[in-house]
């Protein structure tokens, strides 16, 4: 962890309930692995306790913790001139980094929002630009009106937990899984939240991928930092 992370999250040292069972459960009759239902039961519980202590957080706290994610963000993404970036429209308690995104076109960069087109398919990325239109998407978020699909080269992907080795627990719809398995290989994928929702492990399975880094008001979390 880059310097600023020193301090020792406020789950460290406590047990969570329920935890879940290690053992790998296979399908009968094609040997695949699948999700083990303890480790489902867990992640639900644990979503829940997440975003519970996310909103908890005072609104004036939260947002002072958005400047400084978004302070390390700069730093952990570098130039982004000429590059196209997706981030996301806050929902639910995550860190608001609506100003850096409108500062996204200002840096030679073009701006993109996740879109979900259908509750079982990878997440399409439209381009936004600050003054062009929104209208609520699913659940209400919003979504570019007119944009056209873009590849990103960047994905900041918001998180409802991490742990020391960058795998993102969401919310377990697995629209970032399925979008980022099928991104290309050079697509950088930058995971932000705040530093309270770093846990042990999130129990990966085959599906999760892994994030490039996870940025919080804390600092930068790579893998290489648990090695």
């Amino acid at each position: 962890m880059k310097p600023g992370n020193d301090n020792e999250s406020p789950d460290a040292g406590h047990e969570y309930a329920s935890p879940p069972c290690l053992m790998h459960r296979f399908d009968p009759l094609t040997g695949d692995r699948v999700m083990d239902g303890d480790v489902m039961r867990w992640r639900k519980a644990e979503r829940e306790r997440l975003i519970a202590a996310r909103l908890a957080i005072p609104a004036a706290e939260r947002s002072r913790q958005s400047q400084r994610i978004a302070t390390w963000l700069d730093q952990a993404v570098g130039d982004v001139s000429g590059r196209i970036v997706s981030a996301y429209w806050p929902f639910r308690g995550e860190p608001d980094l609506r100003p850096w995104i409108n500062a996204l076109e200002d840096r030679g960069a073009v701006g993109a929002l996740p879109v979900v087109v259908h509750r079982h398919a990878p997440l399409v990325f439209r381009s936004w630009r600050r003054d062009e239109a929104l209208e609520p998407g699913i659940w209400k978020i919003p979504v570019p009106s007119h944009g056209i699909a873009v590849t990103p080269d960047i994905v900041i992907a918001p998180v409802v937990g991490f742990d020391a080795l960058c795998f993102r627990l969401g919310y377990g719809g697995g629209f970032y899984d399925r979008t980022l398995a099928a991104l290309p290989r050079r697509t950088r994928i930058v995971g932000v939240g705040y530093a309270q929702q770093a846990i042990g492990t999130i129990y990966p399975q085959d599906h999760d991928v892994a994030m490039e880094m996870i940025v919080t008001e804390s600092g930068i979390v790579t893998p290489a930092d648990a090695s």
